[in-house]
């Protein structure tokens, strides 16, 4: 679990991201981002019922990726909030594709420190 201040947690915040962002996606997700200005990053996941219709896939594929972004958080520059969109493709990842995925869509972003 991510801690309270690191999350999107409101509608406005989510907007702010898809309105002025830059975005880069790979075969099994994709990710927004903008600069917050606050001195640390805020992570949202999006995954919607298109990927499954059962919450628990839909679950199980959150607690990967933010398994995935604890590992690389050290790896990131600081100040930006993001947003995880997944992809269909997703279901049959395993957790290390999910990392590798995620490390490279941030170097195509050059947040990756």
């Amino acid at each position: 679990m991510l801690a309270k201040k690191h999350r999107l947690r409101h509608t406005r915040d989510f907007d702010q991201v898809f309105s002025g962002g830059k975005s880069a996606y790979s075969n099994i997700l994709g990710i927004k981002t903008i600069e917050n200005h606050l001195g640390i990053n805020r992570f949202g996941i999006l995954v919607s019922t298109k990927i499954s219709k059962k919450a628990v896939v839909r679950n199980r594929i959150k607690r990967k990726i933010r398994g995935a972004l604890k590992s690389l958080e050290s790896k990131l520059e600081n100040g930006y909030d993001f947003v995880i969109l997944t992809l269909p493709p997703i279901i049959d990842a395993d957790f290390f594709i999910i990392c590798q995925d995620l490390d490279n869509t941030f170097k195509k972003l050059k947040i990756n420190g």
